[in-house]
């Protein structure tokens, strides 16, 4: 099958990266199964395994589509409507809409809560390509919490994480954001058992992961998968969490703790155990991308066999901004 992967972004992506990370893996494991792969990306895209040939901002991506193309897999939203071309495609939609407006018929989604929120069925697990991070290595000390994600970004809550872990006598490692924040306004953490680490990627991010007994991950909107969550799982960590958007699918009662409120995070933090190898076999067999390519194969041959993959145009429906949004800087958040 020849296959076109659209995305407008330098790839590979070599520090932090997340709908990026996911596009690459993809490419690889349909390439690895026998697949011709092209990549439109952004300028200075290199890759071995697949075509390469980069987005031009000034003309349509219908223009520059190859001819010999079976399936176009669009990672960003298309600047024109592909329902009305003829052209077998699929658009997967990585992220949240804060405006109710349609989506192209063919619209994937990564979470079974994530489609739900636009009246869809229709979703792909994201997965990743585990060879990339090397061995878990389950059995080293560690020596703290961590929270993984921007942490300048309000929805992720940091300061949530921080009471979480100060609440259970932790140390939390910071991975994604600094101690001197100007984009909240100026925001000083001045906990010595709070460390900063910036945005991390690769072998940094994965050396700290291997020190973490956790991830506290409070956040306070409907995340439609959550990376951080599989690669902490990846490394033996179990989850603490609340229980928006996609995370009750991905942590299970054996590898983590869900509760909206950061009282009962903290306490689960205190007196729960659970088996770190639990944690990576979830990770390494459900969330691998050799499985997204094979799911994602399937909703590509129903497209080239003529059949849209919903009866209408999903919709997302007009959001009610939650309390706990409304007051990003809370303490708590019980009443999430």
């Amino acid at each position: 099958m020849n296959i076109v992967l659209i995305c407008n972004a330098k790839l590979p992506v070599y520090a932090y990266g997340g709908t990026e990370r996911v596009v690459w893996d993809l490419a690889q494991a349909l390439s690895d199964m026998g697949h011709r792969v092209h990549l439109l990306a952004a300028e200075g895209t290199t890759c071995r395994f697949a075509e390469v040939s980069y987005v031009d901002r000034h003309r349509s991506l219908k223009q520059q589509i190859p001819d010999n193309a079976d399936i176009v897999h669009f990672h960003n939203r298309p600047d024109f409507d592909p329902d009305t071309d003829f052209l077998p495609y699929l658009y997967t939609q990585h992220g949240n809409e804060t405006a109710p407006r349609e989506m192209p018929i063919n619209s994937v989604f990564v979470s079974e809560n994530h489609a739900r929120r636009f009246g869809s069925e229709q979703f792909v697990y994201n997965g990743l390509d585990w060879t990339a991070y090397g061995e878990a290595d389950l059995r080293k000390p560690r020596q703290w919490l961590h929270f993984l994600g921007n942490a300048a970004w309000k929805v992720k809550n940091l300061r949530g994480a921080i009471q979480v872990a100060r609440d259970a006598g932790e140390t939390l490692a910071v991975l994604g954001g600094h101690r001197l924040n100007f984009k909240r306004g100026f925001r000083f953490t001045l906990s010595p058992r709070v460390k900063f680490f910036g945005m991390v990627g690769g072998q940094q991010k994965i050396d700290l992961l291997k020190l973490s007994r956790g991830l506290v991950f409070p956040v306070i909107w409907d995340e439609p998968f959550g990376l951080a969550v599989i690669e902490s799982l990846y490394f033996g960590c179990p989850v603490f969490a609340s229980t928006r958007g996609s995370l009750p699918e991905l942590v299970n009662k054996d590898t983590g703790f869900l509760s909206n409120d950061l009282q009962h995070l903290s306490h689960a933090v205190r007196v729960r155990k659970f088996d770190s190898d639990a944690c990576h076999e979830r990770a390494k067999l459900i969330f691998n991308a050799h499985r997204m390519a094979e799911d994602y194969l399937q909703k590509y041959q129903q497209v080239i066999a003529g059949q849209a993959l919903s009866i209408q145009r999903p919709l997302r429906s007009p959001m009610t901004v939650p309390s706990d949004i409304v007051s990003m800087d809370q303490t708590s958040f019980n009443q999430a």
